[in-house]
């Protein structure tokens, strides 16, 4: 697939006066913008394509020292680097800080992309699964979208969210670059809901 500039990279004309709320991961194991396994349990012997950019990430924890190799989704940095000038960028995990921050830190090495980090204690929990409360990154919902590969994550505010596969080993996922041409019309609005309304009934 072609990459260009149709998105409008570069361009500092926009002032970004919406907040898109991303889910780093649900889960260990399915995942959003990355993908992660936890070194010597059994799904550490699935097989990933070579081309999938990764890293070995240590995390402390609980006395404990825990290495992960976590992998990117395809395409992430041009996606993470496209967003970020169109909307202030928040992550919003269920994962704990000890290991969710590391992740963050490699998706956004130089620190300009990601505005705010949320983890689990600020989730809202909820019949064994973590809600995320987006409130706490824009108290303004007409300006807010939940990004999430598990819709009982926005289960919350149903109207914010905005659904995308699970990825987990894939080479030939694109999932992020569809949904650019979406997320490209929802920073003009004045009310996301009211294009995402319309996306979720098909309309």
């Amino acid at each position: 697939m072609l990459i260009n500039d149709d998105f409008g990279i570069g361009d500092n004309m926009f002032i970004p006066h919406n907040t898109m709320v991303f889910d780093r991961d649900s889960t260990i194991v399915y995942e959003t913008l990355i993908h992660s396994v936890r070194l010597g349990s059994p799904e550490a012997n699935d097989t990933v394509h070579p081309a999938i950019k990764r890293k070995k990430i240590e995390v402390q924890y609980d006395k404990q020292s825990l290495l992960y190799e976590v992998y990117k989704r395809p395409h992430v940095d041009f996606f993470l680097k496209t967003i970020s000038q169109w909307y202030k960028v928040v992550i919003f995990t269920a994962s704990m800080s000890e290991y969710a921050d590391p992740v963050i830190d490699w998706l956004d090495q130089d620190q300009t992309m990601v505005s705010q980090r949320y983890f689990r204690q600020s989730c809202v929990a909820k019949d064994g699964n973590y809600l995320k409360d987006i409130c706490l990154a824009e108290t303004d919902l007409s300006k807010v979208c939940l990004v999430d590969n598990s819709p009982v994550a926005y289960d919350l505010y149903k109207e914010n969210g905005i659904p995308i596969p699970t990825w987990i080993s894939s080479a030939n996922d694109n999932s992020l670059l569809d949904l650019l041409p979406l997320l490209d019309a929802l920073r003009f609005t004045s009310d996301v809901r009211n294009i995402l309304r319309l996306q979720r009934f098909g309309l």
